[in-house]
């Protein structure tokens, strides 16, 4: 299994490497101040998971961040900015679609990879209007992180390796997964429109309405609402968020409320912390521990701790728990991050079923164009 891991990692860095020179921007102006921008990433990684009785490894793209194509168009207009973002993954293989029983294709394109569609208008003075498919009002409030190892270890769980099955005591597959185990309730995209008030001391609220566009055959409707925080204090910078989002199926809703907190010192200590609660299921925590240096003069280097502890969200009286080791070290005349992290999942409950651990490891590389 070493061997495995070696050589699969190894092919993965080796490769986002040839691929990492150093790029100049795809930056074109026109004459009346406007620009276009053109840009991408390459995000493939290796993925190992072992659920107690079998172990698994693939080639996959990181679901945190993945493989993606771009368009900005800005241009100035009147005492504003329009803005419009056509953004889209290419399909390769997810992180967290992988599972023991399904082995995605290694590319495979349709709408739902559509990330964003976005138009928007910046007025200046009065706030900033978006309409199109893009981000909810209340899209990374839960996973706020300014540890520089978000590639491995975050409040996004299951982007590793989400779908992985636990198995029970006898070794047989249950239904239940890693992403059931540890959601963060974080908002997502969606085909919406949404509004930004202007920062006042820090501070800034957004609200949204939107529907799943993307996904055939749904009906479901969006509304939240976020108050987000940025500022510096002396030698710490803070970024904080809260959000409540309402999910209407029909005759469900689904209530979320969370938000979190990261902090980073100029010494290169960081830490993070993020709660949530979900009006008809559970609640968790996570908390995360961090340091950044410049050891090497390629680039920052990262390294991290978390863990996740979630209550009730596989069945009433469930307990949930992952923990996470992660590092990253950049390069940053290639515009390239190399990572590796390694995750443990447990659940338990009060029913008679016994569920064994999973531990999974992503090893990656990140190159932005």
């Amino acid at each position: 299994m070493t061997r495995i891991l070696k050589s699969s990692a190894i092919s993965v860095f080796a490769l986002a490497a040839v691929a990492a020179p150093a790029w100049a921007e795809l930056k074109y102006d026109n004459n009346s101040g406007g620009s276009v921008l053109l840009y991408g990433q390459f995000s493939p990684a290796f993925q190992w998971v072992d659920d107690g009785v079998d172990t698994s490894s693939e080639l996959v793209d990181n679901a945190h961040s993945n493989t993606r194509v771009g368009m900005l168009l800005t241009q100035p207009m009147g005492q504003g900015t329009f803005t419009f973002n056509f953004e889209t993954a290419l399909g390769l293989r997810p992180s967290d679609g992988v599972s023991q029983t399904s082995t995605p294709d290694a590319f495979t394109w349709d709408r739902t990879k559509l990330r964003k569609i976005d138009f928007a208008y910046d007025t200046g003075e009065y706030g900033k209007f978006y309409a199109g498919q893009g981000s909810m009002a209340t899209d990374g409030i839960a996973d706020l992180d300014l540890s520089g190892t978000t590639m491995v270890n975050y409040n996004g769980i299951s982007d590793t390796a989400g779908s992985f099955l636990f198995r029970d005591s006898s070794g047989t597959l249950t239904a239940v997964s890693i992403g059931d185990i540890a959601p963060s309730l974080d908002g997502g995209r969606k085909g919406r429109v949404r509004y930004d008030s202007p920062s006042f001391s820090g501070f800034t609220v957004s609200v949204s309405a939107g529907e799943e566009i993307l996904a055939s055959g749904s009906d479901d409707e969006f509304y939240d609402i976020a108050l987000r925080y940025a500022g510096e204090f002396g030698a710490i910078r803070m970024e904080s968020g809260l959000g409540f989002s309402r999910k209407d199926s029909g005759s469900t809703e689904t209530d979320d409320t969370f938000g979190s907190v990261a902090v980073l010192h100029d010494s290169g200590f960081n830490g993070a912390l993020a709660a949530g609660s979900r009006d008809s299921s559970g609640d968790y925590v996570y908390a995360k521990v961090g340091y950044q240096a410049d050891w090497f003069p390629v680039g920052r280097t990262a390294v991290s701790f978390d863990i996740y502890d979630g209550s009730d969200f596989v069945s009433s009286g469930s307990d949930s728990q992952v923990l996470g080791l992660g590092a990253s070290q950049m390069f940053d005349a290639q515009n390239l991050e190399l990572y590796i992290g390694y995750r443990t999942y447990e659940i338990s409950d009060t029913s008679a079923t016994s569920y064994q651990d999973i531990d999974s490891v992503l090893a990656g590389a990140r190159w932005k164009f």
